[in-house]
């Protein structure tokens, strides 16, 4: 039976790539972890930084950014606050440096990763001595993107929310899709051996190892629900109530998320986006 997973699901790294450093933002929480993790990549001899993912509107945390520059470039996993909301801070105290992130409404003096081109190979970044690769991998959040960095054969997989270094994600319904997020973690189980650098808690050895795990939770979770509606569990909470038993109900709120996706993906009728709680019964 699948049950709540608050450990890290591969073998943590045993250490960082050369070409990165962590600045870990003072926002831990129930969601966040011990914070949200901002990335900082620059290739050795380089003279630029490449900032993943700012996190919170936090001045300190954001001078601390500014310390490690020049910033050639912001880059944006996905747009959830915690990730998001210092980056038009940042982009001004860094002078106007460019945010890129799929979603235009987090982008700044930039195009949009992917622009133009949403369902095909995105065109790969070079900046702070590193190849960037965007790879889409929507499902946590519609706009949620990985970013494969290379430097000198050496590989590493910043995977915002996607896969977290510690536990499992969310996915964010009515904005997040289960489909999706299936074959999220099907093309990241093909990075087999690559450090994955998550948005939240430790960097893992193997990316590939990790998504696996996950599709395997996934697919547990999908069971349990459909048990659940057949023993006649008739709205969203009552479901949540039931699979998620093992879960500190402070957490409910946000696996309510996950099970309006999964009764989604079964094809059983749930409420409005607005979180009413029609039955599952109801036309």
């Amino acid at each position: 039976m699948t049950g709540h997973v608050t450990a890290p699901v591969a073998a943590p790294a045993d250490e960082l790539p050369t070409w990165v450093r962590l600045l870990l933002a003072p926002n831990p929480g129930p969601m966040a972890l011990d914070g949200t993790n901002t990335w900082l990549l620059r290739a050795p001899g380089s003279a630029e930084t490449v900032v993943v993912d700012p996190g919170p509107l936090d001045e300190a945390h954001l001078a601390r950014i500014v310390e490690a520059g020049p910033v050639a470039a912001v880059l944006i996993t996905h747009g959830h606050p915690d990730h998001t909301d210092g980056s038009r801070r940042l982009a001004d105290l860094l002078g106007g440096v460019p945010v890129r992130a799929v979603d235009p409404a987090h982008t700044v003096d930039a195009e949009p990763l992917g622009a133009g081109d949403p369902a095909g190979a995105w065109p790969v970044l070079k900046a702070a001595g590193l190849v960037i690769e965007p790879i889409p991998t929507p499902g946590h959040t519609a706009d949620s993107v990985c970013l494969l960095v290379e430097h000198e054969g050496d590989r590493a997989i910043l995977t915002g929310d996607t896969i977290l270094g510690r536990g499992t994600t969310v996915i964010a319904h009515p904005d997040g899709n289960l489909a999706d997020y299936l074959a999220s973690l099907a093309r990241l189980a093909t990075y087999r051996g690559v450090t994955a650098l998550p948005g939240h808690g430790p960097a893992l050895a193997d990316c590939g190892a990790a998504a696996d795990y996950y599709l395997a939770h996934r697919q547990g979770r999908l069971a349990q629900v459909q048990a659940a509606v057949d023993a006649g569990d008739r709205t969203p909470a009552e479901v949540v109530a039931r699979v998620y038993a093992d879960v500190d109900p402070v957490l409910w709120w946000a696996a309510e998320w996950s099970v309006r996706a999964q009764l989604e993906y079964l094809g059983v009728p749930v409420g409005g986006s607005d979180g009413s709680e029609a039955r599952l019964d109801q036309p």
